[in-house]
């Protein structure tokens, strides 16, 4: 079984490999932030455009059906009840309006909805904690060496063993 980067496991690691491996790991863990913040932004989008579309298919309905319903609703009121023709007509009006404002109702929903995306807050303020947590690591300790003047046999194998 071998790390990352292909040395065995057990064996002692340089600081430049150590150093590489963890700056391919900030690279790759920054790169997930930034797919994760793409991912989140694009449902908040997709969210945005079906209100934007329930919006427009209530305009749609208001304007192309004003005439044909309102002229329909009309005269079926006026024979169904005998009211006057022109409360028929005031009638058919108000159902017309009522339609579409519940089309815009559900729009508005769908734009609440995309603003209250917190997709972009989420990662950032995951991007801050990693950013805090290694701040606040501290280095491992090493162990103390010997004086240069220190010349015995003891103090040169130790400083030959810390450096290998």
């Amino acid at each position: 079984m071998s790390t990352p980067d292909s040395s065995p496991v057990g064996a002692e690691r340089s600081i430049g490999q150590l150093f590489a491996s963890a700056t391919a790991e900030m690279s790759a863990l920054v790169h997930d932030e930034i797919a994760l913040a793409k991912a989140q932004l694009k449902q908040d989008v997709k969210r945005g455009g079906l209100g934007t579309v329930a919006v427009l298919a209530a305009l749609l309905v208001l304007v192309f059906s004003l005439p044909m319903l309102s002229f329909a609703l009309a005269y079926g009121l006026h024979a169904w009840t005998g009211l006057n023709l022109g409360w028929c007509f005031l009638l058919s009006f108000a159902a017309n309006v009522l339609v579409a404002l519940l089309l815009g109702l559900i729009g508005f929903v769908f734009f609440k909805k995309a603003k209250k995306g917190k997709g972009p807050q989420k990662v950032a303020a995951s991007v801050k904690e990693t950013a805090g947590v290694l701040q606040n690591a501290k280095p491992h300790p090493r162990p103390e060496f010997p004086a240069i003047e220190d010349r015995s046999p003891a103090a040169v194998e130790a400083v030959a063993r810390s450096s290998s």
